[in-house]
């Protein structure tokens, strides 16, 4: 069973589906190297109006830097910016890995900058 069918499953049983166990459940897709289910997890988190926290976020940033997914990886880094999250040394470093995977030393140089300004 996918992660996604465990959170119906819970509706289905009247347990909520919340941050905490969505959390969860993306973490253990980024820890799969399922990015894709990790990502379809966050988008049904702001359709079900789950609130989603720098967890959420660096959980995804994590999923993308497994795969070497660099601008997937910064896009969501910028989000949680925008949207006034803490970005923590975790997602900084999910984010620096996933530009490395993609030799992409500027950027990784920048982001290390950013980082260091930003603790």
């Amino acid at each position: 069973r996918s992660m996604l069918q465990l959170l119906h499953e819970m509706a289905d049983v009247h347990v909520e589906r919340n941050t905490i166990t969505y959390n969860a459940a993306v973490s253990t897709c980024e820890k799969c190297g399922q990015w894709q289910q990790a990502l379809q997890l966050f988008q049904e988190m702001e359709k079900d109006r789950v609130e989603r926290d720098a967890i959420t976020y660096s959980a995804v940033v994590s999923s993308f830097e497994k795969n070497g997914l660099w601008v997937q990886a910064l896009n969501l880094l910028c989000l949680m910016s925008d949207f006034n999250l803490s970005v923590g040394s975790v997602a900084y470093s999910a984010a620096v890995s996933a530009c490395e995977k993609g030799r992409e030393w500027q950027q990784a140089l920048q982001l290390m900058h950013r980082m260091v300004q930003d603790q």
